[in-house]
């Protein structure tokens, strides 16, 4: 049977530039065709998947329809158009295919009324470099009709090969290619013995916040590694992510957190929407990503896969990240490389066999396995380090803590925190670029001293740049990349707007104050809130960001424990005076535009902040 091409008009659509990561719009049509316009996909293999949710079902046919309408010769697509993106990377790899389609929009929340995403991989399972998201942006601003053919929809939820028009779909098991992945990287057997011989003194929880990585979790923490039942949540993914914020950190993994305290469990992990972050969090043990990658580069050596490649080959963080893992690389004589924010920039390194481990301080973690950062890859590093530790501790019961506090004794502390200012005013946020770029270019914050208000401590800004990364190996230039703020004692502060929010502007404020090993214990353990203090009111000071944004408090802070905390206790403190009313998102953006600012409490189903459905506490 023949299935004739046929041709839509269409028109260009506004702001499909992508960000670090993909496009991420409150919106439910893509320019799918823009993709096969820029890319030569006839006679190809593509993959197809995503985090599952809402519209992911309609928008994998609608690929289906244009993909094959342009020649591509064989899709592969995750059962229920789930496929994670670690995953999915694999998947590219693994079979060789030319690129691969994925549908997510990251941690963003999803719903009908919340975030949708897509982004284009490349053949070697990596995000598409800026010279392909380019070409396709380009086309968006040009486009003027596209292709489909009008075949019969196939069935995403029955696993098998089947005919598409001119195309051949397999719809794979989303979950067993993973699996045999993770086992060939890490020493399964000593996981599991120890998992199983403390079974009572050494509990697991992973939360899967409802998003793609829940059935993967379920298939190695439960199947593969023989923990019970209990031992995840939230592990079905949903179309809404169950009305939460996918997001693994102290504020969006609330639920995860919760538990983790209130049972004293010793290990705990979350990750996001589309599976490529982590947390790692225990019972009065919360990870900061930046550590996380440094502590799984000093042990890799338990880590049987780099083992096998004979090492590892050099280290990397993304340049907001604190140089936690910058110390380990020098102890070991290792290449480290400071990039932009994007995992994409991670990929040529690999490529060239000059970087096996590599992370960011946004909750990413990975390595040369793949070329996409890997959430449970880390989890599974974490408890492979682990039992690794306490293979060597037969007298003592090591956990998170102690994988720290040796950490610190060893190579010093990095301590380190994020501000996010989310959907601040474009002006302001362009502002604030401003008046930095401004003191760069005069200098007039070069060697001038202020000291913190409330702790007397003294810092003086020894220099103002704008960080830009010449690629090693293609000598791409990447400019613009955030301006850093450094200080004479070695502390920083970094400042970038993201490109990973879906309206408005988001300004990141990045902190870091680095502690000698030899400052002792008493310093090395102090809470991240007091160790960088100071710090963060002379960078609010100089950058002058309150004023130019219009907020005394930022949306999210990451990295700070007690943070969280004291905003735990302000909402059961106000809830004993509010009065409680239910409010749509199109209710809130109406009647409540400024809730945030105002320090109105909005608050969803698993506590946390999102897009709607609401419950706003309105005084009494």
């Amino acid at each position: 049977m023949s299935f004739p091409v046929q041709e839509v008009l269409t028109k260009p659509f506004e702001g499909q530039k992508p960000g670090t990561s993909g496009l991420r719009k409150r919106v439910k049509v893509f320019q799918q065709e823009s993709i096969f316009d820029a890319i030569e996909a006839k006679g190809s293999t593509l993959v197809i998947g995503g985090d599952g949710r809402y519209f992911s079902p309609e928008t994998v046919h609608t690929i289906l329809k244009i993909g094959s309408a342009n020649g591509v010769d064989r899709f592969i697509v995750g059962k229920d158009s789930i496929l994670s993106t670690p995953a999915a990377s694999n998947i590219i790899r693994k079979y060789k295919a030319y690129g691969g389609i994925l549908l997510t929009a990251s941690h963003n929340p999803g719903g009908p009324d919340n975030d949708f995403g897509i982004k284009y991989n490349v053949s070697n399972g990596g995000p598409a470099p800026e010279s392909v998201t380019n070409k396709i942006y380009e086309k968006t601003k040009t486009i003027k009709k596209y292709k489909i053919i009008n075949a019969p929809q196939v069935s995403l939820d029955t696993i098998g090969e089947f005919a598409y028009g001119p195309s051949k779909v397999s719809i794979i098991d989303s979950v067993v290619d993973y699996r045999i992945l993770l086992e060939s990287i890490f020493d399964f057997p000593l996981i599991k013995s120890f998992l199983t011989s403390h079974r009572d003194n050494y509990r697991v929880l992973f939360d899967g916040l409802h998003g793609v990585t829940g059935p993967y979790a379920h298939e190695i923490l439960v199947s593969a590694l023989g923990l019970t039942e209990k031992s995840v949540q939230n592990c079905i993914p949903l179309p809404d992510f169950g009305g939460g914020h996918p997001d693994p950190n102290l504020t969006y993994a609330h639920s995860l957190v919760e538990v983790v305290e209130r049972e004293g469990i010793e290990f705990g992990a979350a990750s996001d929407g589309d599976g490529d972050r982590n947390m790692i969090y225990g019972k009065g043990a919360f990870v900061t990503p930046s550590d996380s990658v440094a502590i799984i580069a000093h042990w890799a050596d338990v880590i049987p896969y780099f083992k096998r490649q004979g090492g590892v080959k050099g280290l990397a963080r993304s340049m907001p990240t604190s140089k936690a893992i910058d110390l380990v690389a020098k102890k070991k004589g290792l290449e480290c490389f400071e990039v932009p924010t994007g995992w994409k920039f991670f990929g040529n390194l690999m490529d060239a066999g000059r970087l096996s481990i590599c992370g960011e301080e946004s909750f990413g973690t990975g390595s040369d396995h793949i070329r996409e950062k890997d959430g449970l890859w880390a989890v599974i590093a974490w408890l492979n380090i682990i039992a690794a530790a306490n293979a060597k501790s037969p007298n003592k019961l090591i956990g998170i803590n102690d994988i720290l506090q040796a950490h610190y004794e060893t190579y010093g502390r990095s301590f380190f925190s994020r501000y996010d200012y989310e959907e601040v005013p474009s002006d302001g946020a362009n502002a604030l670029v401003a008046h930095l770029n401004d003191a760069l270019q005069t200098g007039s914050l070069n060697n001038t001293a202020r000291s913190s208000r409330s702790t007397s401590t003294k810092f003086t800004v020894s220099g103002l740049y704008d960080f830009e990364y010449t690629d090693p190996i293609d000598k791409s230039v990447s400019s613009n990349q955030g301006q850093v703020i450094t200080f004479s004692d070695g502390s920083r502060v970094v400042f970038r707007l993201s490109g990973t929010g879906s309206q408005g502007a988001t300004v990141r404020m990045y902190v870091e104050r680095y502690v000698p090993p030899e400052a002792g214990p008493s310093e090395l353990r102090r809470d991240a809130a007091d160790g960088l203090k100071g710090l963060i009111e002379v960078a609010l000071e100089l950058s002058k960001l309150k004023a130019f944004l219009g907020r005394e408090e930022p949306t999210v802070i990451t990295g700070i424990q007690d943070w969280q905390k004291k905003k735990d206790k302000q909402v059961n403190v106000l809830l004993s005076t509010f009065r409680i009313i239910r409010l749509s998102s199109t209710d809130l953006e109406s009647m409540l535009p400024q809730s945030r600012r105002q320090g109105i409490w909005v608050r969803a189903p698993l506590k946390t902040v999102i897009s709607g459905p609401f419950e706003a506490y309105i005084p009494s």
